[in-house]
């Protein structure tokens, strides 16, 4: 008898039946704070290299590597953290990242010396790279017709974020110092940890490992909060066939299988969908999206830093657009603040673009006007002009990063969806790890025409990588199968 004939129901079913609501405005808004709370620590990037570099007299590489360390610790993190909340849920997945995040951060505001500063930098970056799992979790309580769409809006917590940092700085810095910024950024990831008793977990995410009573319990919550109903009948997992499950086991159902040990059941899961991604009908997305991944990071994170750099006029390099130190720190900062900002109307462009031309075409246009942006700064130009440029520049990076998050999981079929989001993420995190060597190194030594071009090539190569990318998701269902 047909599933519709005796009242099942399906939780893609149950989620467009309860609407978005003030149940998902909190999802929003707690996992908003975990994306909150990451911009933030990124942001400090900017500022706190220069003034540590002063107090203890560091060399141009090691302040590089307050950056580099960072994002090599996000590197581990993104895979890690992933494959921790997929084994253990995701609220697991919540409490471990607050824990280390907010310690580490907090306890970097004590360092004694450089070396302490730079290992505990690193756990941040490691808490850090387990943020991808908010935006999952946030996702798995929104309704199939709307993902799109709140995607953007959950993205614009990365940017109130930047904004937020950049006004701290501007304000903490001229009357404290460095310490005092890293203790109050941590603040954020401490609140997440404060909140982690009334966050619920996935109602997906146990219905893959067929607690649909649990899950159940938590639409009925949903429910109730949204003022809806549920459909008539009986939540079941999927509507996959019957036949289909005897001829094809598939991955996505193997954890519900009782007989397996746990352990060794999800070190195979593991293992089978990172290698799945090597497959003869993956291989090409996935070399792509990496590379495609890699070149956001790097031109986004990268323009970030220029900002500092390109603001303050470092090393001599061009004396004319020095000024008194006070001046100087306090250009730095307004350019930050301005160019954070930036990102908003690239949010809103992105927004505007993406489900009317796509996905390949949104980022096509935005990447091309970033390429315009940074053509000027192949040679020097006004401090005034340079804001403007960053300020065109970061908008449009920003509108790419976030329409390339958006298209990542909709490239991959269901069974290695996560995995392959996830792998990709740690490696455009490869990108933002190895832009401070441009940045900051180039730049200090009066190349500033060297680190625009290489920017420029990286943009030009992304945006080759992204004409090939065999379709694009605008319209599409989500597969299930990498057929």
């Amino acid at each position: 008898m047909d599933n519709e004939q005796v009242g099942l129901y399906t939780l893609d079913e149950a989620l467009e039946s309860l609407g978005f609501g003030k149940f998902q405005a909190f999802v929003l808004a707690y996992a908003g704070l975990g994306w909150f709370a990451e911009a933030m620590e990124i942001m400090i990037l900017s500022f706190i290299g220069q003034a540590v570099k002063s107090e203890w007299g560091l060399s141009s590489s090691q302040e590089s590597l307050l950056s580099t360390i960072v994002f090599a610790g996000m590197v581990i993190g993104a895979y890690g953290w992933g494959t921790i909340s997929d084994t253990y849920g995701r609220r697991t997945g919540f409490l471990t990242i607050s824990i280390v995040t907010s310690g580490a951060g907090f306890l970097s505001t004590f360092s004694p010396n450089y070396l302490s500063l730079v290992i505990l930098r690193g756990f941040v970056g490691f808490g850090l790279g387990g943020t991808s799992v908010f935006l999952s979790w946030f996702l798995e309580f929104v309704p199939a017709s709307s993902r799109g769409m709140w995607m953007i809006v959950f993205s614009t917590f990365w940017t109130f974020g930047s904004i937020f940092e950049a006004t701290l700085v501007w304000i903490v810095m001229a009357k404290l110092n460095w310490r005092w910024v890293l203790a109050l950024s941590s603040v954020p990831s401490f609140v997440l940890l404060f909140l982690y008793g009334v966050a619920p977990e996935s109602p997906r995410y146990l219905c893959m490992k067929g607690r649909t009573g649990d899950a159940l319990r938590i639409l009925e919550k949903i429910a109730s909060v949204n003022r809806t109903k549920l459909p008539a009948g009986v939540l079941i997992s999927s509507r996959s066939t019957d036949k289909a499950e005897e001829s094809t086991p598939s991955e996505d159902r193997i954890p519900l299988l009782p007989s397996l040990s746990k352990s060794s059941m999800q070190s195979k899961l593991g293992l089978s969908s990172f290698f799945m991604l090597f497959s003869s009908k993956l291989i090409k997305t996935t070399a792509l999206l990496w590379v495609l991944l890699f070149g956001d990071s790097f031109s986004y994170y990268g323009i970030i830093l220029l900002t500092s750099k390109l603001s303050r006029g470092e090393s001599g390099c061009f004396p004319t657009i020095q000024s008194s130190g006070y001046l100087l720190g306090d250009s730095l900062y307004v350019n930050a603040f301005i160019t954070s900002i930036a990102e908003l109307p690239g949010l809103f462009l992105s927004a505007l673009l993406v489900d009317r031309v796509g996905r390949k075409q949104t980022m096509s246009i935005m990447f091309g006007l970033a390429f315009i942006f940074l053509l000027p700064l192949l040679t020097r130009q006004s401090a005034v002009l340079t804001t403007c440029l960053l300020f065109g520049a970061r908008m449009n990076a920003m509108a790419t990063f976030t329409v390339a998050s958006i298209y990542a999981p909709e490239l991959y079929p269901t069974s290695v969806r996560t995995t392959g989001a996830g792998v990709a993420s740690a490696v455009g995190r490869i990108g933002g790890m190895v832009c401070p060597l441009v940045s900051v190194a180039l730049v200090n030594a009066c190349h500033q025409t060297e680190a625009i071009a290489i920017y420029l090539a990286v943009i030009v190569v992304s945006l080759v990588c992204i004409q090939l990318f065999p379709y694009d998701t605008k319209g599409r269902e989500l597969s299930d199968t990498a057929s």
